[in-house]
């Protein structure tokens, strides 16, 4: 019965699809382009659209919503879908997602969507009364989106720091396959263009937009540019500033940064400067702390990573101190302005660190945990060759 009902689901969206003239038409695999359209869409209907037609109360939740269902789009992508391949999938994803408007997916909800908003909710940590009538911000919820405006939109820079740029051809970046290199193209003028934009209009339709997350989300595009510029200068061993460098990991919370506003535009009060200096000078620790932590990843992964980029710059000798000297300096800072904040405030804050470390496994030693360099990669280049041909 289940599979009878996905069946209905899907051909109602087709139906739906060709009453609004959205089909393929200049495939020569039209039938299954279609499907996966319908199925595209109904993936954006059943578990995206419900969080939208909440109050603006919810919007914080709405990039955890997104990264919930990244496993169902994944295995909408790998799923067999008659001749497509992987690469036409994501050209067709490319092409007609920009074309499917709020209105259009507003409209399709009453028609594809047969569970409702509520159990949608649930789903993605909202906590909710009265039927959903009145929406609120769950705390399971929150703890589990405070990176993921940042994990769902990087994630596609990721993927382009790792294929040919600037006129970088495809051999000298250890890429076999040209097919790809048109989707490159692709997803390289869309984080130029407008990436935020569909963000921008639901923050600005709720009432939630301000010319300061206007400015984060700047901050975004030019963190990603930063990213693809230097990754790409790692592998083609061109020159890196260590002005780029320290802009690029100050950018690089800017999704922090945002939740936090929208959160002080929820809560209807203005930006506590202080907190949000504060936040900033604790971001940028935590950011370090990750980079040391994944640190052989990313040298597999050609990932930004500011250990890799010291390395780089001061060569192996001397980038554990210069790491050490700005985790000093920015400590330093750090404990300055926590105690400039409402003693309770700071209790609390402290207290969840501690909770977090305990969290990660650490439960001896310093109760905020204590700093780890790894083991310098000098030969980049060797130590992929290597791990990618293990046996």
């Amino acid at each position: 019965m289940e599979e009878l009902r996905k069946l209905e689901q899907v051909q109602e969206t087709l139906s739906f699809m060709q009453s609004r003239g959205v089909v393929v038409s200049s495939s020569d695999n039209n039938d299954d382009s279609n499907r996966f359209l319908a199925n595209l869409i109904l993936l954006l209907v059943v578990n995206f659209l419900p969080a939208l037609a909440l109050p603006s109360a919810c919007f914080c939740c709405f990039p955890f919503i997104l990264k919930e269902n990244l496993t169902d789009f994944h295995a909408l992508k790998v799923q067999p879908s008659g001749k497509l391949d992987m690469a036409e999938k994501c050209s067709l994803i490319l092409e007609y997602v920009p074309k499917l408007s709020a209105s259009f997916l507003e409209e399709a909800l009453p028609r594809l969507s047969q569970e409702g908003t509520q159990v949608n909710c649930f789903r993605s940590g909202i906590v909710n009364e009265n039927d959903c009538g009145e929406a609120l911000v769950g705390l399971d919820g929150m703890q589990r989106a405070n990176s993921t405006l940042e994990d769902f939109l990087d994630s596609l820079n990721e993927k382009i720091v790792n294929m040919p740029t600037d006129g970088v051809t495809v051999s000298e970046r250890g890429f076999e396959e040209k097919a790809y290199e048109k989707q490159v193209s692709k997803l390289i003028d869309i984080l130029k263009s407008d990436p935020f934009r569909p963000l921008v209009s639901l923050l600005e339709r709720h009432g939630l937009l301000t010319e300061r997350i206007v400015e984060e989300f700047r901050c975004g595009e030019e963190y990603w540019a930063l990213e693809r510029k230097l990754c790409c200068a790692l592998m083609t061993k061109k020159e890196i500033s260590v002005e780029d460098v320290m802009r690029a990991i100050h950018l690089k919370s800017f999704d922090y940064r945002v939740l936090n506003l929208i959160l002080y535009q929820l809560r209807g009060e203005e930006v506590n400067n202080l907190h949000m200096e504060f936040l900033s000078i604790s971001e940028f620790l935590v950011e370090i702390s990750d980079d040391l932590f994944d640190y052989e990843d990313d040298v597999l992964e050609n990932n930004f990573n500011i250990l890799r980029m010291f390395v780089r710059i001061y060569g192996p000798a001397t980038a554990p101190t210069m790491i050490a000297k700005y985790i000093t300096e920015s400590e330093e800072k750090y404990n300055r302005l926590l105690k400039s904040l409402d003693p309770q405030l700071s209790s609390n804050y402290q207290r969840r660190c501690e909770e977090a470390t305990k969290e990660g496994g650490k439960i001896t030693g310093h109760p905020l945990g204590t700093w780890s360099i790894p083991p310098l990669i000098v030969d980049e280049e060797s130590y992929r060759y290597n791990l990618l041909n293990m046996k």
